[in-house]
């Protein structure tokens, strides 16, 4: 059978870069980074990405955009490892290769680096930093330590005020484990106490092999299906109140997007993936920041130009193998078009039929959609009748 065609005009390229590698400054008990600096092969830059190569990152990734507008997105790890001259010199070379092309760049950080001449930085620039923080002083020390396992709740407020007083656009990634899933009031008003008008709500579901049994399960610290479910609809209520319009929660904006019929902003929820891979310090390119294994290599920026990579046969059927790996379970679910499986990185259970790749919060979703449906489909219904067509398009 003949391999499908590709256009590389078709959709922009995205790529997730992580300068510093999976190297972090803390010591996070759920992070799903800490086994990839085992996996990922040193070149003898010490988990720091070359100048060489990040010039050759940065003009692969423009050239290889059919938009006139270009996202670079830095990620770890923490990124804030790498100093600021890097992020000046990054910043220059988008400058030289830009070609009329807008440059955006966003940064995900754990708070505890920044500084008054970082966030000076930052502004001047036009940065939007996501910053990790899992609700208040309890639930996110926790599990947010350092190194030396000191609690980093304090640093994260401070760099916070600092994003603030510096007039910094920044938006919140919050991690919900087996914790602070108990108390989803609690946790939005913190948010909101915070004036923090953008939050994603991230599910942990971490595998491990249970050395009992030798059964595959998840991290003490994992969300369970239930709480999960329980969460977002106890968080949706809240939300629904008064905050439509003044609060953005991203799981709800993108389960909206479903029902109405466009592709949402969330990969997880989409019908395929393999639109957002990840390029670790030393060039290697993989399918996905969730699949940082050799099986899922792509390449190497040095061998192969982004477009070859992420418009190859191996990464288009990684991205269809979401849909065509569905159990039946999922096949014949009403609620297939909002959900479509989820990430692939969760499908850890077994179906009502005994078919592997459910996905783990697939319980929670259910209930989620079941008890938003009335709400979604009548915001789907006023949104389509704006746009003047009756539906939408994928």
């Amino acid at each position: 059978m003949a391999e499908p065609l590709f256009s590389p005009f078709s959709k922009p390229i995205y790529v997730m870069v992580k300068p510093a590698g999976p190297a972090c400054n803390l010591a996070c008990e759920y992070c799903y980074y800490l086994e990839k600096s085992a996996l990922v092969k040193e070149d003898g830059s010490g988990s720091l990405m070359s100048n060489e190569l990040l010039e050759r990152f940065v003009r692969d990734y423009i050239t290889s955009q059919v938009d006139r507008r270009v996202l670079f997105t830095w990620h770890g790890g923490e990124p804030l490892l790498r100093p600021l001259s890097f992020y000046r010199r990054a910043v220059e070379l988008q400058k030289k290769y830009a070609d009329a092309r807008q440059v955006d760049n966003c940064i995900q950080t754990n708070g505890t680096l920044l500084t008054d001449e970082w966030c000076e930085f930052l502004r001047e620039n036009n940065f939007l930093v996501g910053i990790s923080v899992d609700g208040g002083a309890l639930f996110h020390d926790t599990f947010r330590r350092d190194k030396q396992g000191r609690p980093t709740f304090e640093r994260v407020m401070r760099s916070i005020e600092m994003l603030r007083r510096h007039g910094v656009e920044y938006n919140a990634m919050a991690v919900v484990n087996r914790l602070n899933a108990d108390y989803p009031e609690d946790f939005y008003r913190f948010f909101k106490q915070m004036d923090c008008r953008y939050i994603q709500f991230a599910p942990i579901v971490e595998p491990m092999r249970d050395p009992a049994t030798g059964r595959m399960t998840v991290i003490p610290s994992s969300v369970s299906p239930q709480q999960w479910g329980e969460f977002l609809c106890r968080l949706f209520d809240e939300w629904v109140k008064e905050d439509v319009g003044k609060f953005f929660i991203r799981h709800f904006d993108d389960v909206l997007a479903n029902w109405v019929g466009v592709t949402p902003g969330l990969c997880i929820l989409a019908k395929t993936c393999g639109q957002a891979g990840v390029m670790e310090h030393n060039g290697d390119v993989y399918s996905c920041d969730h699949f940082v294994f050799p099986e899922y290599k792509l390449g190497n920026i040095r061998n192969k130009t982004l477009t070859e990579m992420m418009w190859s046969p191996k990464q288009f059927r990684f991205g269809q193998s979401k849909q065509t790996s569905l159990p039946r379970q999922c096949k014949r679910c009403r609620y297939l078009r909002i959900c479509n499986g989820e990430c692939p990185k969760n499908r850890l259970s077994l179906s009502v039929d005994g078919e592997p790749g459910l996905n783990y919060l697939c319980e929670g979703y259910y209930r989620f959609f079941e008890h938003t449906a009335p709400f979604m489909e009548r915001m789907a219904r006023e949104i389509l009748a704006e746009n003047g067509n009756g539906k939408g398009g994928k």
